[in-house]
């Protein structure tokens, strides 16, 4: 599978061409994913620049490193879906099913109560 992210003409081998709208969706999603993926690392990089230190050790550490690895997870799992959905339209099959979307959210909210945590904690103490 790892192959079709990098040959994309061994992926039009197979099957039959889908309408070209499809496909196009189908990159936009993608895309949409990287700049997801993007947004994130810039989170942690900014994070670890940018909060000041905060009163449980190393949790502005422990919150640039989370941000910069879920970065880089939606990044890989974003070209696996694109290539992943690409297969199926051309084998006339069902479109993949992710619960990525949903552990991707839970994550963010976690990490987001973890922040409220922390200023709280900040402000209070």
């Amino acid at each position: 599978m790892i192959r079709e992210w990098f040959d994309p003409a061994e992926a039009r081998r197979e099957g039959t061409r889908p309408d070209y709208r499809f496909s196009l969706a189908n990159e936009r999603t993608f895309l949409a994913w990287v700049r997801t993926g993007l947004a994130l690392i810039a989170g942690g990089l900014a994070a670890a620049q940018f909060l000041p230190p905060l009163p449980i050790r190393h949790l502005r550490e422990i919150i640039a490193v989370g941000l910069l690895l879920l970065g880089g997870a939606v990044a890989v799992r974003a070209v696996d879906h694109w290539a992943r959905c690409e297969r199926a339209m051309r084998l006339d099959q069902p479109l993949p099913a992710s619960r990525f979307p949903a552990v991707l959210a839970l994550v963010v909210a976690g990490g987001a109560g973890l922040l409220v945590a922390a200023v709280v904690v900040e402000v209070v103490g």
